[in-house]
């Protein structure tokens, strides 16, 4: 066998340089080197219409707890929860216990009283008369002095049982009156038109003074009680348009407005509260507690630089975005405004229309390194 003239160097270096090269067309096209795929969008001008996005809940507007200002036993309940009341209609009674014994005393009292006042009446007349009688004879000397100053006295005795009678016919006649008041409040009536949503105890149960027996709303009165993160809501405020979409029914938005901003906001959560009334009213009110998504839709602003949120990157604490410049990465900061609820955003500073920006990376993104665009990532959409 013919043994090579060729030096040993030579012969591993041209070993090696297929490695090399191997190695190198590795670092380039598959490792920390390789260009880094990304899908990209263009910056744009366009008017965005900004949104609040909100989850609440749909709450009674007015909403009465209807119960005894007297401590009693509950006699009978007249509705049940989802009935339909009027203003004034009894719902519950409750139990006049010795009531009704009470206010046939008082009256025959009273009665007893009444002809006792008319007797002082007639003495009290009649003492007068003798009084005025005896005056007049003493006066004509045909009478003594001590005569006519004992019917003086008698008048006066006469004034004072009537006097006297006369306060206690009006304190039994108040009495009177405060236990007939007390018997009419034994029956509960609704003070709305509205629908029974609650009923807090059966016949039987004894309620103390304030305890409500029922909970009834007004048949029109429902509305949302919704929450806004605070860092989003600027904007938010009353009368502004709205739409509620309640779980029960996904897809059918309601139009509604801004009925209240919450002076107090949720130091916890970090959320704005805001009431939102139907517009036109419900007649048939959804039921209270269910869950509700709401909708503002803010006015229309003008156009300005616009990407999507996806394109939004955070880096060493500041925001912003990586432009793609001669097929390399530039991190450029940006001072964002507002946004919609399709995923768009204005572009304050930093960016302008005809810009191409990232959207979604393959790798961790750092400055100068190459790209590699491409329309959809493996697994992920653009």
């Amino acid at each position: 066998m013919k043994r090579s003239n060729l030096p040993r160097s030579v012969l591993v270096a041209a070993a090696l340089v297929p490695l090399v090269l191997l190695l190198a067309w590795v670092a380039l096209r598959a490792g920390p080197l390789a260009p880094v795929e990304v899908t990209v969008a263009e910056v744009r001008s366009a008017e965005l219409t900004p949104a609040l996005f909100g989850i609440g809940t749909v709450e009674a507007r007015q909403r009465h707890r209807i119960g005894p200002t007297l401590a009693g036993r509950l006699a009978s309940v007249e509705v049940d929860v989802g009935d339909v009341v009027s203003r004034g209609q009894v719902v519950a009674r409750l139990d006049p216990v010795d009531l009704d014994d009470r206010l046939r005393a008082a009256a025959s009292a009273l009665d007893r009283l009444a002809a006792e006042r008319r007797q002082a009446e007639s003495r009290a007349r009649t003492a007068r008369s003798q009084a005025q009688r005896f005056e007049a004879l003493r006066e004509r000397q045909l009478v003594a002095e001590d005569a006519a100053q004992a019917r003086r006295e008698e008048a006066t005795a006469a004034d004072a049982a009537l006097a006297a009678t006369t306060a206690e016919t009006a304190r039994l006649q108040a009495e009177l009156d405060a236990l007939r008041s007390q018997r009419d409040n034994l029956a509960l009536v609704s003070p709305i038109d509205g629908l029974v949503i609650s009923r807090l105890a059966d016949p039987g149960t004894t309620l103390v003074a304030g305890q409500a027996a029922l909970d009834v709303m007004a048949a029109d009165g429902a509305w949302v009680h919704a929450r806004f993160d605070q860092a989003t809501a600027l904007g938010l405020e009353r009368g502004l348009p709205a739409e509620i979409t309640l779980r029960s029914a996904p897809g059918k938005p309601m139009p509604a407005r801004v009925a209240r901003v919450e002076p107090v906001a949720d130091a916890v959560t970090e959320e704005l509260l805001a009431k939102f009334a139907f517009e036109p009213a419900l007649a048939s009110p959804p039921p209270i507690g269910e869950l509700a998504e709401v909708t503002v839709r803010l006015a229309t602003l003008p156009p300005a630089p616009v990407i999507d949120n996806a394109s939004v990157f955070h880096l060493d604490g500041g925001t912003g975005a990586w432009r793609v410049v001669d097929g390399e990465l530039a991190w450029t900061p940006v001072k964002l405004g507002r946004a919609d609820l399709d995923g768009k955003v204005q572009v304050l500073e930093g960016l302008s229309p005809g810009d191409t920006v990232v959207r979604h990376a393959a790798a961790p993104l750092r400055e100068g390194r190459a790209v590699d665009v491409v329309e959809t990532l493996a697994g992920r959409q653009p």
